[in-house]
Protein backbone atom coordinates (compact mmCIF):
# COMPACT_ATOMS: atom_id res chain seq x y z
CA UNK A 1 0.00 0.00 0.00
CA UNK A 2 1.25 3.45 -0.88
CA UNK A 3 1.39 6.16 1.76
CA UNK A 4 -2.02 7.70 2.38
CA UNK A 5 -2.88 11.40 2.32
CA UNK A 6 -6.30 13.08 2.35
CA UNK A 7 -5.82 13.89 -1.34
CA UNK A 8 -4.21 10.61 -2.48
CA UNK A 9 -7.59 9.56 -3.91
CA UNK A 10 -6.92 11.98 -6.77
CA UNK A 11 -4.30 9.60 -8.16
CA UNK A 12 -6.89 6.83 -8.55
CA UNK A 13 -9.69 6.16 -10.99
CA UNK A 14 -12.64 8.41 -10.17
CA UNK A 15 -16.29 7.57 -10.85
CA UNK A 16 -19.61 9.20 -9.89
CA UNK A 17 -18.09 12.65 -9.32
CA UNK A 18 -19.59 15.77 -10.97
CA UNK A 19 -17.82 17.78 -13.64
CA UNK A 20 -17.66 21.30 -12.22
CA UNK A 21 -17.39 23.84 -15.05
CA UNK A 22 -15.63 26.43 -12.84
CA UNK A 23 -12.62 24.74 -11.25
CA UNK A 24 -11.37 27.95 -9.63
CA UNK A 25 -14.69 28.38 -7.82
CA UNK A 26 -14.53 24.73 -6.71
CA UNK A 27 -11.04 25.15 -5.26
CA UNK A 28 -12.08 28.30 -3.42
CA UNK A 29 -15.03 26.56 -1.77
CA UNK A 30 -12.97 23.52 -0.80
CA UNK A 31 -10.30 25.80 0.69
CA UNK A 32 -12.98 27.65 2.66
CA UNK A 33 -14.44 24.39 3.98
CA UNK A 34 -10.97 23.29 5.06
CA UNK A 35 -10.97 26.14 7.56
CA UNK A 36 -14.42 25.42 8.97
CA UNK A 37 -14.92 23.71 12.37
CA UNK A 38 -15.42 19.93 12.39
CA UNK A 39 -19.02 18.73 12.36
CA UNK A 40 -18.23 15.71 14.56
CA UNK A 41 -15.27 14.82 16.75
CA UNK A 42 -12.75 12.01 16.58
CA UNK A 43 -13.62 10.85 20.09
CA UNK A 44 -17.26 10.41 19.09
CA UNK A 45 -16.22 8.34 16.07
CA UNK A 46 -14.03 6.16 18.30
CA UNK A 47 -16.96 5.64 20.68
CA UNK A 48 -19.10 4.47 17.75
CA UNK A 49 -16.35 2.13 16.60
CA UNK A 50 -16.17 0.58 20.07
CA UNK A 51 -19.93 0.02 20.06
CA UNK A 52 -19.78 -1.50 16.57
CA UNK A 53 -17.07 -3.85 17.82
CA UNK A 54 -19.71 -5.26 20.17
CA UNK A 55 -22.02 -5.78 17.18
CA UNK A 56 -19.25 -7.60 15.31
CA UNK A 57 -19.00 -9.99 18.26
CA UNK A 58 -22.77 -10.53 18.45
CA UNK A 59 -23.30 -8.43 21.57
CA UNK A 60 -25.07 -5.41 20.00
CA UNK A 61 -27.24 -4.54 17.00
CA UNK A 62 -26.89 -1.66 14.52
CA UNK A 63 -29.96 0.35 13.52
CA UNK A 64 -29.06 2.72 10.68
CA UNK A 65 -31.72 4.75 8.93
CA UNK A 66 -32.86 8.05 7.53
CA UNK A 67 -33.35 9.94 4.32
CA UNK A 68 -32.52 8.57 0.91
CA UNK A 69 -31.20 12.04 0.07
CA UNK A 70 -31.55 15.09 2.28
CA UNK A 71 -32.77 18.20 0.54
CA UNK A 72 -32.54 21.92 1.09
CA UNK A 73 -36.27 22.37 0.41
CA UNK A 74 -37.44 19.95 3.14
CA UNK A 75 -35.02 21.19 5.79
CA UNK A 76 -37.18 21.81 8.85
CA UNK A 77 -36.78 21.02 12.57
CA UNK A 78 -40.04 19.06 12.57
CA UNK A 79 -38.73 16.71 9.88
CA UNK A 80 -35.51 16.12 11.79
CA UNK A 81 -37.44 15.52 15.01
CA UNK A 82 -39.86 13.09 13.39
CA UNK A 83 -37.12 10.96 11.79
CA UNK A 84 -35.18 10.91 15.06
CA UNK A 85 -38.33 9.90 16.91
CA UNK A 86 -39.03 6.98 14.57
CA UNK A 87 -35.50 5.65 15.02
CA UNK A 88 -35.90 5.86 18.81
CA UNK A 89 -39.19 3.99 18.65
CA UNK A 90 -37.66 1.26 16.51
CA UNK A 91 -34.65 1.02 18.83
CA UNK A 92 -36.77 0.42 21.94
CA UNK A 93 -38.55 -2.50 20.30
CA UNK A 94 -35.31 -4.02 18.98
CA UNK A 95 -33.46 -3.50 22.28
CA UNK A 96 -36.13 -5.38 24.21
CA UNK A 97 -36.30 -8.20 21.65
CA UNK A 98 -32.53 -8.66 21.42
CA UNK A 99 -31.75 -8.00 25.10
CA UNK A 100 -28.68 -6.15 23.89
CA UNK A 101 -27.73 -2.54 23.08
CA UNK A 102 -29.01 -1.08 19.81
CA UNK A 103 -26.60 1.35 18.15
CA UNK A 104 -28.51 4.24 16.61
CA UNK A 105 -26.97 5.77 13.47
CA UNK A 106 -28.88 8.21 11.29
CA UNK A 107 -28.60 8.79 7.56
CA UNK A 108 -28.77 12.45 8.53
CA UNK A 109 -26.69 15.66 8.63
CA UNK A 110 -24.77 14.93 5.43
CA UNK A 111 -26.63 12.49 3.16
CA UNK A 112 -26.88 14.91 0.25
CA UNK A 113 -25.02 13.29 -2.67
CA UNK A 114 -26.42 10.39 -4.71
CA UNK A 115 -24.78 8.13 -7.31
CA UNK A 116 -26.59 7.83 -10.62
CA UNK A 117 -26.82 5.05 -13.19
CA UNK A 118 -26.42 7.58 -16.01
CA UNK A 119 -24.67 10.94 -16.31
CA UNK A 120 -27.67 12.41 -18.11
CA UNK A 121 -31.44 12.06 -18.20
CA UNK A 122 -33.85 12.84 -21.04
CA UNK A 123 -37.39 14.19 -20.66
CA UNK A 124 -39.52 15.21 -23.61
CA UNK A 125 -36.54 15.00 -25.95
CA UNK A 126 -34.43 17.31 -23.75
CA UNK A 127 -31.20 15.85 -22.34
CA UNK A 128 -29.64 17.37 -19.21
CA UNK A 129 -27.11 16.28 -16.57
CA UNK A 130 -28.60 13.94 -13.96
CA UNK A 131 -29.60 15.25 -10.56
CA UNK A 132 -26.87 14.15 -8.12
CA UNK A 133 -28.21 15.54 -4.86
CA UNK A 134 -28.66 19.03 -3.48
CA UNK A 135 -25.00 19.29 -2.50
CA UNK A 136 -24.13 19.18 -6.22
CA UNK A 137 -27.02 20.48 -8.37
CA UNK A 138 -30.76 21.15 -8.35
CA UNK A 139 -33.63 18.74 -8.91
CA UNK A 140 -35.57 21.07 -11.25
CA UNK A 141 -35.30 19.89 -14.84
CA UNK A 142 -33.73 22.96 -16.42
CA UNK A 143 -30.22 23.73 -17.60
CA UNK A 144 -29.37 26.24 -14.88
CA UNK A 145 -30.42 23.92 -12.04
CA UNK A 146 -28.45 20.96 -13.34
CA UNK A 147 -25.08 22.74 -13.55
CA UNK A 148 -22.89 21.55 -10.63
CA UNK A 149 -22.42 24.47 -8.24
CA UNK A 150 -19.68 24.28 -5.55
CA UNK A 151 -21.47 26.89 -3.42
CA UNK A 152 -24.00 24.17 -2.60
CA UNK A 153 -21.34 22.46 -0.46
CA UNK A 154 -21.31 25.46 1.88
CA UNK A 155 -25.08 25.27 2.27
CA UNK A 156 -24.88 21.50 2.88
CA UNK A 157 -22.28 22.09 5.60
CA UNK A 158 -24.47 24.71 7.31
CA UNK A 159 -27.55 22.49 7.16
CA UNK A 160 -25.56 19.55 8.53
CA UNK A 161 -24.27 21.67 11.43
CA UNK A 162 -27.79 22.83 12.31
CA UNK A 163 -29.15 19.29 12.05
CA UNK A 164 -26.41 17.93 14.30
CA UNK A 165 -27.05 20.66 16.85
CA UNK A 166 -30.72 19.69 17.04
CA UNK A 167 -29.99 15.95 17.14
CA UNK A 168 -27.60 16.39 20.06
CA UNK A 169 -30.24 18.40 21.92
CA UNK A 170 -32.88 15.73 21.30
CA UNK A 171 -30.54 12.88 22.27
CA UNK A 172 -29.37 14.37 25.56
CA UNK A 173 -32.01 16.96 26.49
CA UNK A 174 -34.78 14.66 27.73
CA UNK A 175 -36.67 14.08 24.46
CA UNK A 176 -35.25 10.54 24.27
CA UNK A 177 -36.67 9.54 27.68
CA UNK A 178 -37.35 5.80 27.52
CA UNK A 179 -40.83 6.02 29.05
CA UNK A 180 -41.90 8.68 26.54
CA UNK A 181 -40.59 6.63 23.61
CA UNK A 182 -42.51 3.57 24.82
CA UNK A 183 -45.67 5.65 25.10
CA UNK A 184 -45.26 6.67 21.46
CA UNK A 185 -45.12 2.97 20.53
CA UNK A 186 -48.27 2.27 22.53
CA UNK A 187 -49.99 5.08 20.66
CA UNK A 188 -48.79 3.53 17.38
CA UNK A 189 -50.18 0.10 18.30
CA UNK A 190 -53.56 1.61 19.17
CA UNK A 191 -53.90 4.12 16.37
CA UNK A 192 -52.83 1.80 13.55
CA UNK A 193 -55.23 -0.97 14.52
CA UNK A 194 -52.47 -3.55 15.01
CA UNK A 195 -53.09 -4.21 18.69
CA UNK A 196 -53.49 -7.96 18.35
CA UNK A 197 -50.37 -8.24 16.19
CA UNK A 198 -47.89 -6.19 18.25
CA UNK A 199 -49.75 -5.45 21.47
CA UNK A 200 -48.24 -8.39 23.36
CA UNK A 201 -44.65 -7.21 22.78
CA UNK A 202 -45.57 -3.61 23.61
CA UNK A 203 -47.23 -4.80 26.84
CA UNK A 204 -44.13 -6.79 27.85
CA UNK A 205 -41.96 -3.71 27.37
CA UNK A 206 -44.38 -1.72 29.53
CA UNK A 207 -44.22 -4.38 32.24
CA UNK A 208 -40.41 -4.23 32.21
CA UNK A 209 -40.50 -0.46 32.64
CA UNK A 210 -43.01 -0.76 35.47
CA UNK A 211 -40.79 -3.33 37.18
CA UNK A 212 -37.77 -1.01 36.95
CA UNK A 213 -39.80 1.84 38.39
CA UNK A 214 -40.96 -0.37 41.25
CA UNK A 215 -37.31 -1.14 41.98
CA UNK A 216 -36.57 2.58 42.23
CA UNK A 217 -35.05 2.99 38.76
CA UNK A 218 -36.56 6.22 37.44
CA UNK A 219 -35.77 7.30 33.86
CA UNK A 220 -35.61 10.89 35.06
CA UNK A 221 -32.74 10.02 37.40
CA UNK A 222 -30.75 7.55 35.26
CA UNK A 223 -28.74 9.07 32.41
CA UNK A 224 -28.91 5.95 30.25
CA UNK A 225 -32.73 6.06 30.35
CA UNK A 226 -33.02 9.83 30.03
CA UNK A 227 -30.92 10.18 26.88
CA UNK A 228 -29.13 8.13 24.25
CA UNK A 229 -26.08 8.02 22.03
CA UNK A 230 -26.93 9.00 18.48
CA UNK A 231 -24.52 9.07 15.54
CA UNK A 232 -24.62 10.31 11.96
CA UNK A 233 -23.54 8.72 8.68
CA UNK A 234 -23.65 9.25 4.94
CA UNK A 235 -22.22 7.90 1.73
CA UNK A 236 -18.74 9.34 1.14
CA UNK A 237 -19.44 10.15 -2.49
CA UNK A 238 -18.36 13.76 -3.05
CA UNK A 239 -14.69 13.29 -2.24
CA UNK A 240 -13.65 16.94 -2.49
CA UNK A 241 -16.13 17.78 0.27
CA UNK A 242 -14.98 14.84 2.40
CA UNK A 243 -11.32 15.75 1.97
CA UNK A 244 -12.01 19.34 3.00
CA UNK A 245 -13.49 18.14 6.29
CA UNK A 246 -10.72 15.63 7.06
CA UNK A 247 -8.59 16.63 10.05
CA UNK A 248 -5.72 15.26 12.17
CA UNK A 249 -6.95 14.25 15.62
CA UNK A 250 -4.85 16.03 18.24
CA UNK A 251 -5.22 13.09 20.65
CA UNK A 252 -4.22 10.18 18.44
CA UNK A 253 -2.49 11.85 15.49
CA UNK A 254 -4.78 9.91 13.12
CA UNK A 255 -6.84 11.36 10.28
CA UNK A 256 -10.63 11.56 10.73
CA UNK A 257 -13.33 12.68 8.34
CA UNK A 258 -15.27 15.09 10.55
CA UNK A 259 -18.29 15.34 8.21
CA UNK A 260 -19.92 12.35 9.98
CA UNK A 261 -19.21 9.67 12.54
CA UNK A 262 -19.51 6.87 9.98
CA UNK A 263 -18.95 6.89 6.20
CA UNK A 264 -19.79 4.25 3.65
CA UNK A 265 -19.01 3.44 0.03
CA UNK A 266 -21.72 2.37 -2.38
CA UNK A 267 -22.06 -0.54 -4.78
CA UNK A 268 -21.09 1.68 -7.71
CA UNK A 269 -17.92 3.10 -6.12
CA UNK A 270 -16.32 0.22 -4.20
CA UNK A 271 -13.65 -0.63 -6.81
CA UNK A 272 -10.56 -1.79 -4.90
CA UNK A 273 -8.31 0.36 -7.11
CA UNK A 274 -10.72 3.31 -7.13
CA UNK A 275 -10.67 6.76 -5.57
CA UNK A 276 -13.41 6.17 -3.02
CA UNK A 277 -11.78 3.11 -1.47
CA UNK A 278 -8.45 4.94 -1.43
CA UNK A 279 -9.98 7.79 0.56
CA UNK A 280 -11.84 5.59 3.05
CA UNK A 281 -8.88 3.36 3.83
CA UNK A 282 -6.98 6.23 5.44
CA UNK A 283 -9.53 7.73 7.81
CA UNK A 284 -9.99 6.55 11.40
CA UNK A 285 -13.80 6.61 11.35
CA UNK A 286 -15.79 3.40 11.34
CA UNK A 287 -16.60 2.76 7.69
CA UNK A 288 -18.89 0.56 5.65
CA UNK A 289 -19.28 -0.84 2.17
CA UNK A 290 -22.38 -1.94 0.31
CA UNK A 291 -22.28 -5.55 -0.93
CA UNK A 292 -24.53 -6.81 -3.73
CA UNK A 293 -25.10 -9.54 -6.32
CA UNK A 294 -22.04 -8.44 -8.31
CA UNK A 295 -19.69 -8.98 -5.35
CA UNK A 296 -17.17 -11.76 -5.90
CA UNK A 297 -15.96 -13.51 -2.70
CA UNK A 298 -12.29 -13.05 -3.61
CA UNK A 299 -12.83 -9.38 -4.39
CA UNK A 300 -14.67 -8.98 -1.09
CA UNK A 301 -11.70 -10.34 0.87
CA UNK A 302 -9.39 -7.95 -0.99
CA UNK A 303 -11.73 -5.07 -0.19
CA UNK A 304 -11.86 -6.05 3.49
CA UNK A 305 -8.08 -6.25 3.71
CA UNK A 306 -7.70 -2.79 2.17
CA UNK A 307 -10.27 -1.13 4.40
CA UNK A 308 -9.49 -3.09 7.59
CA UNK A 309 -5.91 -4.38 7.31
CA UNK A 310 -5.58 -4.87 11.10
CA UNK A 311 -8.81 -6.89 11.29
CA UNK A 312 -10.13 -4.51 13.93
CA UNK A 313 -13.63 -5.32 15.19
CA UNK A 314 -15.96 -2.34 14.65
CA UNK A 315 -13.85 -0.77 11.91
CA UNK A 316 -15.79 -2.22 8.96
CA UNK A 317 -19.47 -2.91 8.35
CA UNK A 318 -20.67 -4.76 5.26
CA UNK A 319 -24.16 -3.68 4.19
CA UNK A 320 -25.77 -6.37 2.05
CA UNK A 321 -28.36 -5.38 -0.58
CA UNK A 322 -29.51 -8.13 -2.92
CA UNK A 323 -33.27 -8.09 -3.44
CA UNK A 324 -35.70 -10.53 -1.90
CA UNK A 325 -35.30 -13.03 -4.77
CA UNK A 326 -31.48 -13.07 -4.74
CA UNK A 327 -30.44 -13.35 -1.09
CA UNK A 328 -30.22 -17.13 -0.98
CA UNK A 329 -28.24 -17.25 -4.24
CA UNK A 330 -25.51 -14.79 -3.19
CA UNK A 331 -25.30 -14.13 0.55
CA UNK A 332 -24.35 -17.59 1.92
CA UNK A 333 -21.13 -17.87 -0.11
CA UNK A 334 -20.02 -14.43 1.05
CA UNK A 335 -20.79 -15.20 4.70
CA UNK A 336 -18.97 -18.51 4.41
CA UNK A 337 -15.85 -17.02 2.82
CA UNK A 338 -15.52 -14.15 5.29
CA UNK A 339 -16.01 -16.55 8.20
CA UNK A 340 -13.39 -18.96 6.83
CA UNK A 341 -10.91 -16.10 6.50
CA UNK A 342 -11.56 -15.02 10.09
CA UNK A 343 -12.45 -11.43 9.26
CA UNK A 344 -14.17 -9.38 11.99
CA UNK A 345 -17.15 -7.76 10.32
CA UNK A 346 -20.47 -6.19 11.26
CA UNK A 347 -22.99 -7.68 8.82
CA UNK A 348 -25.91 -5.31 8.20
CA UNK A 349 -28.94 -5.83 5.95
CA UNK A 350 -30.17 -3.16 3.51
CA UNK A 351 -33.52 -4.56 2.33
CA UNK A 352 -34.45 -1.40 0.42
CA UNK A 353 -32.19 -0.96 -2.61
CA UNK A 354 -32.61 -4.40 -4.14
CA UNK A 355 -36.40 -4.22 -4.01
CA UNK A 356 -37.15 -1.09 -6.01
CA UNK A 357 -39.76 -1.50 -8.73
CA UNK A 358 -41.87 0.77 -10.91
CA UNK A 359 -45.55 0.95 -10.08
CA UNK A 360 -48.27 1.04 -12.72
CA UNK A 361 -48.26 4.86 -12.67
CA UNK A 362 -44.51 5.03 -13.34
CA UNK A 363 -43.42 6.00 -9.81
CA UNK A 364 -40.64 4.03 -8.16
CA UNK A 365 -41.73 2.12 -5.06
CA UNK A 366 -40.62 -0.63 -2.71
CA UNK A 367 -43.23 -3.18 -1.64
CA UNK A 368 -43.18 -3.61 2.13
CA UNK A 369 -43.65 -7.37 1.87
CA UNK A 370 -40.50 -7.67 -0.30
CA UNK A 371 -38.51 -5.56 2.15
CA UNK A 372 -39.57 -7.83 5.01
CA UNK A 373 -38.95 -10.96 2.95
CA UNK A 374 -35.33 -9.95 2.38
CA UNK A 375 -34.82 -9.28 6.09
CA UNK A 376 -36.16 -12.71 7.02
CA UNK A 377 -34.03 -14.43 4.40
CA UNK A 378 -30.90 -12.61 5.57
CA UNK A 379 -31.51 -13.74 9.17
CA UNK A 380 -32.09 -17.30 7.94
CA UNK A 381 -28.83 -17.31 5.95
CA UNK A 382 -26.85 -16.07 8.94
CA UNK A 383 -28.40 -18.75 11.13
CA UNK A 384 -27.52 -21.45 8.61
CA UNK A 385 -23.91 -20.26 8.30
CA UNK A 386 -23.35 -19.69 12.01
CA UNK A 387 -22.81 -15.95 11.58
CA UNK A 388 -24.51 -12.93 13.15
CA UNK A 389 -26.95 -10.56 11.46
CA UNK A 390 -25.65 -7.49 13.24
CA UNK A 391 -27.70 -4.65 11.83
CA UNK A 392 -30.29 -3.20 9.50
CA UNK A 393 -29.95 -0.24 7.12
CA UNK A 394 -33.12 1.54 6.02
CA UNK A 395 -34.27 4.53 4.02
CA UNK A 396 -37.10 6.04 6.05
CA UNK A 397 -38.73 9.27 7.11
CA UNK A 398 -40.83 10.37 10.04
CA UNK A 399 -43.27 12.00 7.64
CA UNK A 400 -46.55 10.41 6.56
CA UNK A 401 -45.46 9.84 2.97
CA UNK A 402 -46.81 7.35 0.47
CA UNK A 403 -43.70 6.04 -1.30
CA UNK A 404 -43.50 2.33 -0.36
CA UNK A 405 -46.56 0.15 -0.86
CA UNK A 406 -48.01 -2.14 1.79
CA UNK A 407 -47.78 -2.22 5.57
CA UNK A 408 -50.49 -2.53 8.21
CA UNK A 409 -52.10 0.69 7.01
CA UNK A 410 -51.69 -0.33 3.41
CA UNK A 411 -50.33 2.14 0.89
CA UNK A 412 -51.61 1.08 -2.53
CA UNK A 413 -50.16 1.77 -5.97
CA UNK A 414 -53.16 4.01 -6.60
CA UNK A 415 -52.36 6.15 -3.54
CA UNK A 416 -48.61 6.52 -4.16
CA UNK A 417 -48.89 9.91 -5.81
CA UNK A 418 -50.87 11.47 -2.95
CA UNK A 419 -47.84 12.13 -0.72
CA UNK A 420 -44.81 11.14 -2.79
CA UNK A 421 -42.11 13.62 -1.71
CA UNK A 422 -38.75 11.86 -2.04
CA UNK A 423 -35.93 13.57 -3.97
CA UNK A 424 -34.58 10.22 -5.07
CA UNK A 425 -35.69 6.76 -3.88
CA UNK A 426 -38.88 5.70 -2.02
CA UNK A 427 -38.71 5.69 1.80
CA UNK A 428 -40.63 3.85 4.47
CA UNK A 429 -43.01 6.17 6.29
CA UNK A 430 -43.16 6.30 10.10
CA UNK A 431 -45.87 3.65 10.40
CA UNK A 432 -44.09 1.22 8.07
CA UNK A 433 -40.73 1.72 9.79
CA UNK A 434 -42.13 1.01 13.26
CA UNK A 435 -44.05 -2.00 11.97
CA UNK A 436 -40.82 -3.29 10.43
CA UNK A 437 -39.13 -2.99 13.84
CA UNK A 438 -41.83 -5.14 15.45
CA UNK A 439 -41.43 -7.74 12.71
CA UNK A 440 -37.61 -7.71 12.84
CA UNK A 441 -37.83 -8.08 16.61
CA UNK A 442 -39.16 -11.61 16.15
CA UNK A 443 -36.20 -12.66 13.99
CA UNK A 444 -33.75 -10.87 16.26
CA UNK A 445 -35.07 -12.62 19.34
CA UNK A 446 -34.70 -16.02 17.65
CA UNK A 447 -31.14 -15.15 16.64
CA UNK A 448 -30.21 -14.06 20.16
CA UNK A 449 -31.67 -17.28 21.58
CA UNK A 450 -29.64 -19.33 19.10
CA UNK A 451 -26.47 -17.50 20.14
CA UNK A 452 -27.24 -18.15 23.80
CA UNK A 453 -27.84 -21.85 23.12
CA UNK A 454 -24.55 -22.08 21.23
CA UNK A 455 -22.68 -20.42 24.11
CA UNK A 456 -24.14 -22.90 26.60
CA UNK A 457 -23.33 -25.87 24.39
Amino acid sequence: MSEWRPDSWKSRKVVQLPDYPDQDALQQVEAELSGYPPLVFAGEARNLKAQLAEAAEGRAFLLQGGDCAESFAEFHPDNIRDSFRVLLQMAVVLTYAASCPVIKVGRLAGQFAKPRSSNTETIGGVELPSYRGDIINGIDFDEASRIPDPQRMLRAYSQSAATLNLLRAFAQGGYANLVSVHKWNLDFVKSQGVGAKYGELADRIGEALSFMEACGINPGDVRQLQGTDFYTSHEALLLGYEQSLTRVDSTSGDWYDTSAHMLWVGDRTRQTDGAHIEFLRGIGNPIASKVGPTTDPDDLIRLIDILNPNNEAGRLTLITRFGADKVEDYLPKLLRRVKEEGRKIVWSCDPMHGNTIKAAGGLKTRPFERVMKEVKQVFACHKAEGTYAGGIHLELTGQDVTECTGGAVAVTEESLASRYHTHCDPRLNASQAIELAFLVAESLKEERQALADTAVA
